[in-house]
């Protein structure tokens, strides 16, 4: 009986206290619910916002506690804490490196000087000038237009491109309205332009005469592509065949099945023909000669790496200013360092 007596009376103790402490919190709730409806918002400091932001953390039930602001609340100090310690711990690094003035200069004065250049041409530019910058900075900073150049098109011969030449005629007119027809035959590994004529009267024969030129000896491929067209005769196949060239003959209206010597004569005219008027066949063939040394020695194709069929050096910034040489009477122009 004395051992039940001794619990009896400290579980009453412990009973009397924790009811005593359940009522004291009652009282300092009531208390704070009045000081809540009948005072002005109190302002916290920032050790409370800390306190309460580190409460949430340890304690699940800290919210039934919380009187003086909303849960939301506390949630959002603790967020902007989370901001502040990353703020603290990445002080040193904030942003990304920003561009120099020159790259942006540059950017702007390439897309001014060269009005049918888009991004990659002038990010191309750019990579051999030593510069390497993002196309995002490059379409960022660049002179904003608002009729943009069409964008390209992708190719679908990636095979064997060592062994294929296509050829294909194109027509220009002259400052008389007389019609002129240029050949081009176009090598498909390094976009090289082997040969080119102008004519005003072309013939199986003189078309056939054409391929001799451009392959003379041991040099001639494996295939030949070409569409159609009604100017390639008997003479021309049997001068092909004796050549031991096979002719790839693409199907009817299918230029895409042609695909690089169409975006070659695409962007002849382009980037010379649709900006010159031409005055007889000497005249054009001047101007292609011009067109195709900047098109082999200067011009950057995104299917070789940003670079030009005749590969180019990268110029890092050490080598001194840039300077801009004029390509094509003007119309394009080529960027190197000059000491």
């Amino acid at each position: 009986m004395g051992l039940f007596r001794i619990v009896v009376t400290v579980f009453g103790a412990f009973v009397r206290d924790r009811s005593e402490l359940v009522i004291e919190n009652l009282a300092l709730r009531q208390q704070l619910a009045v000081l809540q409806h009948k005072s002005k918002r109190p302002r916290l400091r920032k050790c409370d916002r800390v306190f309460w932001a580190l409460l949430s953390r340890i304690w699940p039930n800290w919210r039934s506690a919380l009187l003086l602001v909303r849960p939301d609340t506390v949630v959002r100090w603790h967020r902007q804490g989370f901001k502040l310690f990353w703020r603290w711990k990445s002080r040193f690094k904030v942003g990304r490196p920003r561009i120099d003035a020159e790259i942006r200069r540059l950017i702007r004065r390439m897309s001014r000087e060269n009005p049918t250049w888009g991004v990659p041409r002038i990010q191309s530019e750019l990579v051999l000038l030593g510069h390497t910058v993002s196309e995002a900075t490059v379409r960022k900073y660049r002179i904003r237009k608002r009729n943009p150049p069409p964008q390209t098109w992708r190719t679908f011969l990636d095979n064997h491109l060592t062994d294929i030449v296509a050829i294909d005629f194109f027509t220009v007119p002259s400052a008389t309205f007389r019609l002129l027809f240029a050949f081009v035959v176009l090598r498909h590994d390094r976009r090289h332009v082997v040969h080119f004529n102008v004519t005003a009267h072309p013939t199986a024969a003189w078309t056939a005469q054409q391929i001799v030129e451009a392959f003379p000896e041991e040099t001639t491929p494996r295939f030949l592509i070409r569409d159609r067209d009604g100017i390639y005769g008997h003479v021309f196949q049997r001068r092909v065949r004796n050549m031991n060239i096979e002719e790839v003959v693409t199907a009817p209206r299918s230029p895409w099945q042609n695909p690089y010597v169409e975006r070659l004569i695409g962007s002849i005219r382009r980037e010379c023909l649709n900006h010159v008027i031409v005055l007889n066949e000497r005249h054009l063939r001047r101007i292609l000669r011009s067109y195709f040394a900047y098109y082999h020695e200067s011009r950057t194709h995104l299917s070789l790496n940003r670079n030009s069929p005749v590969k180019r050096e990268v110029e890092p910034p050490h080598l001194g200013r840039v300077v801009a040489i004029p390509q094509v009477g003007g119309l394009h122009h080529r960027y190197s360092r000059a000491a």
